[in-house]
């Protein structure tokens, strides 16, 4: 597995490509945020990420890596309809994982990159089944 590169944005690194229709409605449904949120990520689409699993990926992030989080597109985000993607930890609990809709992604990557929030604020609103599906309206 090669390095991953250091990037203007944050990372979704793809590591399923069993289904290119289900990827390309990945990237439509995540590009494709609610207000007041922007799309501001980066795909990293290469098969030599193939079945990488977390760990390989951190190992993989160069020392100089400069964003707190990354986001996978494994099998189970791909290939299910609402595209729960992993979105994983890098800097304050190195490792920690949450699942989030493809739909909230951008919410996620619009906060933590200005440091609004903090990774533990999305990973502890997750529902029973640990996915995050967006704060409830107040």
């Amino acid at each position: 597995m090669k390095s991953i590169p250091v990037t203007e944005t944050a990372l979704i690194i793809r590591t399923d490509f069993s289904d290119q229709a289900a990827w390309e409605s990945l990237t439509a449904v995540v590009q494709e945020p609610a207000d007041p949120f922007i799309f501001g990520m980066e795909f990293l689409d290469d098969r030599e990420n193939g079945g990488a699993s977390v760990e390989q990926l951190m190992a993989a992030l160069p020392e100089d890596y400069p964003h707190s989080f990354m986001v996978v597109a494994d099998n189970l985000a791909v290939t299910r309809a609402d595209h729960p993607l992993l979105v994983v930890d890098l800097f304050e609990e190195r490792g920690r994982e949450f699942r989030a809709l493809a739909m909230h992604v951008s919410s996620i990557e619009n906060n933590l990159s200005i440091a609004n929030m903090g990774f533990e604020e999305f990973a502890n609103a997750v529902d029973e089944s640990g996915v995050f599906r967006g704060f409830p309206e107040m």
